[in-house]
């Protein structure tokens, strides 16, 4: 039978896991709030003039 404890004391996490996510928070992503932030700022500006 599987010792899920003495499994757990095995268990290592995968450094390429960690790489992965240091990278995807490090990277300046645009979402929608950022594009309906952009749209609205662009009205705004087209108003103006």
């Amino acid at each position: 039978m599987i010792d899920f404890e003495e499994e757990l004391k095995k268990f290592h996490p995968s450094l390429e896991v960690e790489d992965a996510e240091e990278a995807i928070y490090n990277e300046d992503l645009t979402d929608m709030a950022d594009i309906l932030i952009k749209i609205v700022e662009k009205a705004a500006k087209e108003s103006e003039e």
